[in-house]
C-alpha cells in the first residue's frame, strides 16, 4: 500500500480492508491469500485478518482456498450512486445523448491515474472494454481521462506525468509521455478531447469537461462510437455542440445540490 503522511485518526485496518476490496477486478475475480497480499502490498498475515473480517461481514466469501467478493459489496457503490443523485442528474442526460446519436455516453471522474465511470448508458452490445458504472481505466488512454487531466492545476498535472508509467492497451495507444502531454495540452486548449483505438480496438470517442460552480473541472462527459463507422472529425462536427450543451445542463443541475458537487468532484 502507498505510504503517505497520515493523520493520527487514520484507521489502518479500514484502509487495508478497502484495499482488498479494490484489488478484485474482471481479471482477478477470485484469488488466493498470497495473490491478494501481492496485489495489495500487504503481508499475508494482515491480508488474512482483513479477509476474515470481510467474510464475517458478508462482503467476501471463500471456497477451495480462494476468496471472492459477494453481492453485499454493491451496497457500497449504491450509497454513492444515490447520495450523488446519479439517477436524477446524469442518466436522463446520457439517455438523450444516446437517443440522438446511438452508441454510448458516459460520465467519469479522475482518481489518481485512472478514470472511474460514475454513469453510463449504451445501446452497444460489442465485446470490448465496457464502461459499466464503477469501471476504471487508465486516464491517458481515454477521452474522458485526457479532458480530466487537462482540468488539473499545473502542479498536479506535472506530478501525474512524473509518476506515470503508461501501458499500451492496443498497438495505437500513445505511451510516449511527451506526446501524451501534448494531447492533454491540446484538450485544454480546445476544451474537448478525441481518441481512436486508445483503450480498446473499435472505440472512437469525444469528451468534454463538466465544470463545478468555481469553474474547476469536476467530471467529464463523453460519446463514443465504432471506429470505422465514425471519425473524430465527425464527432466534433456532429456531436460536440450537443455534448457541450449537455455538460452545461449537468453542471447547472449539480450546482443545485452543493453536496453532490463535493461528492462527484472530490
Amino acid at each position: 500500500m502507498e505510504q503517505t503522511t497520515r493523520p493520527p485518526e487514520f484507521v489502518e485496518a479500514l484502509a487495508k480492508g478497502l484495499a482488498i476490496i479494490e484489488c478484485f477486478d474482471s481479471g482477478h475475480a477470485e484469488m488466493s491469500l498470497s495473490e491478494i497480499a501481492r496485489r495489495t502490498g500487504l503481508t499475508p498475515a494482515a491480508a488474512r485478518r482483513s479477509l476474515i473480517t470481510l467474510v464475517e461481514l458478508g462482503y467476501a466469501g471463500h471456497a477451495n482456498k480462494r476468496f471472492f467478493l459477494r453481492p453485499k459489496v454493491m451496497g457500497l457503490g449504491s450509497a454513492f450512486y444515490f447520495s450523488a443523485r446519479i439517477d436524477e442528474m446524469l442518466l436522463p442526460e446520457l439517455r438523450n445523448v444516446v437517443e440522438d446519436f446511438g452508441d454510448a455516453a458516459s460520465v467519469g471522474t479522475l482518481d489518481a491515474e485512472d478514470v472511474i465511470y460514475i454513469a453510463h448508458y449504451s445501446v452497444q452490445r460489442a465485446r470490448r472494454a465496457t464502461a459499466v458504472v464503477g469501471a476504471r481505466y487508465p486516464a491517458h488512454a481515454t477521452s474522458l481521462g485526457r479532458v480530466l487531466l487537462a482540468g488539473l492545476p499545473d502542479d498536479k498535472l506535472c506530478a501525474y506525468f512524473h509518476d506515470l508509467r503508461p501501458k499500451a492497451l492496443t498497438n495505437k495507444t500513445v505511451t510516449d509521455k511527451d506526446a501524451l502531454r501534448r494531447e492533454v495540452e491540446l484538450a485544454r486548449e480546445r476544451n474537448y478531447a478525441t481518441t481512436v483505438d486508445q483503450l480498446d480496438y473499435g472505440i472512437t470517442a469525444i469528451a468534454v469537461p463538466i465544470r463545478g460552480s468555481n469553474g474547476r473541472t469536476i467530471a467529464a462527459l463523453n460519446s463514443s462510437g465504432y471506429t470505422g463507422l465514425v471519425t473524430p472529425e465527425q464527432l466534433v462536427t456532429e456531436r460536440l455542440p450537443k455534448l457541450q450543451a449537455t455538460a452545461s445542463r449537468i453542471a447547472h443541475a449539480i450546482a443545485r445540490y452543493p453536496m453532490a458537487e463535493s461528492i462527484i468532484g472530490s
